[in-house]
Order: C-alpha cells, then structure tokens, then sequence
C-alpha cells in the first residue's frame, strides 16, 4: 500500500475493491471491512477478525480511521442535539439529530460556511473556507449514531438530510460519495427515500445528481419569482426559477420521484402574503411537489422576522387549496440555534467569492462522476 495515509471512510465500494486489488487481495475484502465499518461502527483494524493479521496491520499502519472531533454538545428541551465538530484549523461545523415518533433526522453538514449567501441564512453570513471531505462527512453519521442511545442494538437514526451548513451540491464529488454510502446495503443500507440532498439551485449539479445517485431531493426556493427570489437566494442570477423547475421535473421524471419538497422559509411581510402563496401554487399545482413551510428562525445580525401563525395558516391553505401536499414544519432546536437557517458553526480564513466567478465552493462543477 502507499505509504500516504489512506481514509478508508466515506470510501466507495469500488475504490475500495480497487485498492484491495492492488494490495493482492480478493475484492470481497472491501465488503468485509465496509460491513465492520458501517454494520458494527469498528473503525480499528485490529479488530476486524475476518481479515488476515497481516493485512489488518497493513490497514492500521495506512490507513487509520477517525471522526471528526466534539467541540459542543447541546441539547433542548425538545429532545433536539446539536454537536459543534472541529475540523482542523480553528474551523467547526455542525450536525444536529431530531427525534420524532416513528423516525429520528440527522442534519449533517458538507462545507465548512457555505459560498451561496441566501440572506435569511446564518450559514450563508459566516463566510465559506472549504468543502468536507468524503470522510468527514461519513464520519458525521457514525458519530452521532455513536453518541446517540441504541435500544435493542438498532440506530435511531432512520433518516439523513444534507440540510445542514454548506451548499451540498457545491461539493458534489463529496456529497454524492457519501449518499451512496448511506443507501448502499454494506454501507448505512438507508432507503433512498431517507436520503435527502437539499440545493439552493444548482442547476448543472441537479441534473448530473440525477444519474450517479437517486437520493430525495429537496429545493431551497422561498420565492416563487425571480426578483423576490434574488434578494432572498443570490444564486438565482445565475440559475433563474424557469431554468431551475425545468431541472426539477426532468430530475423526477430520471429518478422516478414521487415528488420534489420545495422548502419555503416564511419570513414576515417579505414572503408570505397570499399573493405569494398564489405564486407558489402556481408554480407547483400538478407537478411532483410537495411543499415544506418553514417558519423563519431568528439569529444574530439578521432583521428578518417569523411570519405570524396566522400568516402562516394563510398561506399553508392556499397550496392546500391548490391540491399540493403541504407541510409546516414545527421549529426544532431553535432554544439552542439548532433549527433551520441557525447552523453557524465557526469559520475562519474566510474565501470572498463573488457571485458568477469561479467560486471555490463550486470548484466541483467541472468534476464528472
């Protein structure tokens, strides 16, 4: 094996059945160290049994596992954890679980900040430095479903959203790595219904997603036009709300999806008259889409304001009305900043990208999978 250290999380099975190769071994060699790795959470090669004690000593010369490491853990009242990861140079991201019911969400980052600026985000006003790696990002999952408490030896984890810090579709190599990893049956085995990408409009990423990874896939929208919309979402400057549902209902149709969710960020007298409720409808009604309100969640420096319940009701109505699927979703976290739109994080050396240039935050849209 090369002397550089090789991480062998977030790895696909592939890669790894090719580096095996080249170290002489059979290709199932990859199935056993993916199934210690992902079915049992060993990351110690010592420990994988089934392999020969001479390759075991190999891969933990070579090629050593960790996770990112618990900076802050918080915890609210509704049941809601957020961990603050350092990952290295005075950065931090965060991840944070939400447990329901019948099912328990893990957010998990893909960038340290994020390049896109969407000004109702916390994210966006941090600044961005880099993207996540294939790893940490894996190492995300096994982290928390680590620290989490297991009954009767299953995960609560059932579902995973790439909703957290970062633009996911900006880091797209990554991204895509680490969402066949989590519905690969040797990997996390995840219903690709219970996997989420969630972009703020990439539109060249959305269509290649289409054919490397059949994920759920989630639209950071809150305005139904372009004017209003590039106030709110920068990005559409450069990829208008026509060009993006085009991509949209063409990624659906690929995929087969039941529907698109279109996220709706409802921020008081910017977004959430009726009228704007009639604009969205418009956009969506007898299309594949579904629609996830969400109330604004309030964060330092910003003025924006949560739309009144009253407000929101309205709105919720008219889509309903319109005979399109309609979900408000309840705030989660919000006490510790952990709800939607408050992830910060800490990040420092921060790239200025401007919007249109060859943003390094987007350096992977030239990458073909």
């Amino acid at each position: 094996m090369n002397s550089v250290p090789v991480n062998l999380l977030g790895m696909p099975r592939e890669e790894l059945e090719a580096m095996f190769d080249t170290l002489g071994e059979r290709p199932f060699r990859a199935r056993q160290v993916m199934r210690w790795i992902y079915g049992r959470s060993v990351l110690e090669p010592a420990l994988m049994t089934d392999l020969s004690i001479g390759l075991r000593e190999e891969l933990g010369a070579t090629a050593p596992m960790t996770l990112p490491e618990i900076g802050v853990v918080r915890k609210s009242v509704d049941g809601t954890v957020k961990w603050q990861l350092n990952v290295g140079q005075e950065q931090a991201i965060e991840m944070v679980y939400i447990p329901e019911p019948a099912r328990g969400t893990l957010c998990v980052s893909s960038q340290v900040g994020c390049p896109l600026n969407c000004s109702f985000c916390a994210t966006g006003s941090q600044g961005f430095n880099r993207n996540l790696t294939p790893a940490e990002i894996i190492g995300q999952v096994l982290l928390a479903r680590r620290e989490l408490d297991v009954s009767n030896g299953r995960s609560p984890i059932t579902n995973v959203v790439f909703m957290g810090m970062g633009e996911p579709l900006a880091n797209f190599r990554a991204v895509v790595q680490a969402a066949n990893i989590l519905v690969d049956d040797l990997g996390f085995g995840l219903s690709r219904r219970r996997v989420t990408v969630s972009t703020s409009g990439l539109v060249p990423q959305i269509r290649r997603l289409a054919k490397v990874s059949n994920v759920a896939l989630a639209i950071s929208l809150h305005a139904a036009d372009d004017k209003l919309r590039e106030q709110l979402v920068p990005i559409n400057r450069v990829h208008p709300v026509a060009e993006l549902m085009e991509a949209c209902w063409d990624y659906a149709r690929e995929t087969n999806a039941k529907s698109i969710t279109f996220e709706y960020v409802l921020i008081d007298g910017v977004n959430d008259t009726v009228d704007h409720a009639r604009r969205l409808a418009r956009l969506l009604s007898n299309r594949p889409a579904s629609a996830n309100l969400i109330p604004f969640n309030p964060f330092p420096g910003s003025a924006f304001r949560r739309s009144s319940p009253e407000a929101i009701d309205r709105f919720r109505q008219v889509l309903i009305d319109a005979g399109i699927m309609t979900v408000t979703r309840r705030p989660r976290g919000d006490d510790i900043e952990a709800a939607c739109g408050q992830l910060a994080g800490r990040v420092r050396n921060r790239v200025q990208i401007p919007l249109g240039s060859r943003r390094p935050g987007l350096r992977e849209e030239s990458v073909q999978l």
